[in-house]
């Protein structure tokens, strides 16, 4: 999610919109859960880059760091400090936080992905071109959250809710992904509550 003042550093292909005009461009369909399991997702593979050892998980870790981790053998990583924002809680153990799928994977199915190739869902599930796609939070909150929509499942810190209602839409704009009613007229009723936020997206091809 970014603020108005800071949309000026999207990439070039990206598009801004403001949090209510981005709902609004999200496509209403019903949702499909037939045929689903976690395992049409691939991941975590090597991840962005293949030679350091390290897959998806642990890039996203050492990416998210607020402070460092040591990286040893095998991407093992010791120390560093992490802000889950969903709860707004500091985290010193890499082991306490879960990566988190913004849109979570049974809710992509659901959502479109129920059409995708296997390479478009494990890009999917491995997306690191944008740092709002994967989230390293606290395991609490994201069990809590499990494959819930924001009709069902928000952030419990009162702070994360627009940046949160910023990011799922964005994730969902960028890879094309629907929306069920219910869901659609959920976020819009909330997003009365975060006037000047504004959803930048970048569609992946």
């Amino acid at each position: 999610m970014l603020t108005p003042a800071h949309a000026a550093d999207a990439a070039p292909g990206a598009e801004t919109l403001t949090l209510v005009d981005a709902i609004d461009r999200l496509p209403v369909a019903d949702e499909i859960r037939d045929g689903y399991t976690r395992s049409a997702f691939k991941h975590w593979n090597k991840g962005d880059d293949p030679t350091d050892g390290c897959d998806t998980r642990r890039e996203v870790l050492i990416h998210e760091a607020i402070e460092p981790p040591t990286v040893g053998p095998g991407c093992s990583l010791t120390g560093g400090t992490w802000w889950s924002y969903y709860d707004e809680v500091t985290v010193t153990e890499a082991g306490q936080l879960d990566i988190d799928h913004m849109v979570p994977l049974a809710e992509a199915w659901d959502s479109g992905a129920h059409s995708w190739t296997a390479q478009r869902r494990e890009a999917y599930a491995n997306d690191q071109g944008v740092e709002e796609s994967l989230l390293a939070v606290t395991g609490k909150t994201n069990r809590s959250k499990g494959d819930k929509d924001p009709a069902d499942w928000l952030p419990p810190a009162p702070g994360a809710l627009c940046r949160y209602l910023s990011e799922w839409t964005g994730t969902k704009l960028r890879w094309d992904l629907s929306a069920d009613q219910v869901e659609r007229d959920r976020l819009a009723d909330l997003a009365v509550d975060c006037e000047g936020t504004v959803v930048t997206y970048e569609p992946v091809p």
